[in-house]
C-alpha cells in the first residue's frame, strides 16, 4: 500500500499475558489463526490480537488514509464559540497554544523530547498528546514551473485552533516549579505564545449542565 511505501508505517501489535509477549500466527491462508494462538487469546479474554496496538512518539503518523494527499486547508477559527480541546481532561498541567498554527509531527516529537528530558526526575511521569498529525503535506522543490500536478508527500501534520491543550503532564512529586520550567522550554519549540495550565476547577471539563453558553467563545476555558 501507499502508507507502507513512503511513510514506513511500523505498528507492533502485542499479547500481554503474564509477563510474555508473543505475535499471533496466521495458518497458511492467511486469515485465520492457529488453534494455541487462539487458544491464548481466548484465555486473556483478548479476542483479537489487532486490538492492542503499540505505538511510540518517534513514529506519529495515521494508521491509513482514504487518499494519499489532501489539499492545505486553513487553521480552523472557532467562530462558534466551541472549546472542545480547551479543558484539562488527564494530567495536572498542561501547554496550551494561543494563537492558531499547523503542528507537524517533527515537532511534536521534539516537544515530548523536551518534555520527558527536563522531567527525567520524576518516576512514573506520565505525557498525554491531545493533537495527532493526521493531514499529509506535500512539497514542490525549488525553481519548479507550474503544473505537472501536486508535489510529493514530505511530512505528517494536525491543524491546531487557538487556546487548545496539546500536551499535559502528571506524576508523583511533580511540583508546580518544575513543571512551569519544562513547559516553558517545550513552548520554545513553536513559533506562537503558548501558556502555562494548571488543572483546577476553572480549567476542568464541565459537566453536560453547566456548559457554558456558546455565544461568549473561549470565557471559561481561558
Amino acid at each position: 500500500m501507499w502508507a507502507q511505501r513512503f511513510a514506513g508505517n511500523i505498528l507492533r501489535s502485542r499479547i500481554v499475558a503474564s509477563g510474555v509477549s508473543m505475535f499471533a500466527r496466521t495458518q497458511a491462508s492467511g486469515h485465520s489463526t492457529t488453534k494455541h494462538t487462539s487458544a491464548l487469546l481466548k484465555s486473556v479474554g483478548v479476542p483479537n490480537s489487532r486490538q492492542i496496538q503499540i505505538r511510540g512518539l518517534h513514529n506519529l503518523q495515521p494508521r491509513r488514509r482514504k487518499y494519499k494527499k489532501a489539499q492545505k486547508g486553513r487553521v480552523p477559527v472557532r467562530t462558534g464559540g466551541s472549546t472542545k480541546g480547551n479543558y484539562m481532561a488527564f494530567g495536572d498541567y498542561g501547554l496550551r497554544v494561543k494563537l492558531g498554527l499547523r503542528l507537524s509531527a517533527k515537532t511534536i516529537t521534539a516537544i515530548h523530547a523536551t518534555l520527558k528530558r527536563k522531567l527525567k526526575a520524576i518516576k512514573d511521569l506520565k505525557v498525554w498528546l491531545r493533537v495527532f498529525p493526521d493531514i499529509p503535506v506535500t512539497t514542490k522543490g525549488t525553481e519548479v514551473r507550474m503544473g505537472k500536478g501536486k508535489g510529493a508527500f514530505d511530512y505528517w501534520a494536525c491543524r491546531v485552533p487557538k487556546d487548545k491543550i496539546i500536551f499535559e503532564i502528571k506524576g508523583p512529586g511533580l511540583n508546580t516549579e518544575l513543571a512551569k520550567d519544562a513547559i516553558r522550554q517545550a513552548g520554545f519549540k513553536l513559533g506562537v505564545p503558548t501558556e502555562f495550565v494548571i488543572k483546577s476547577e476553572a480549567t476542568q471539563q464541565p459537566k453536560k449542565n453547566e456548559m457554558p453558553p456558546t455565544t461568549i467563545p473561549f470565557q471559561h476555558a481561558k
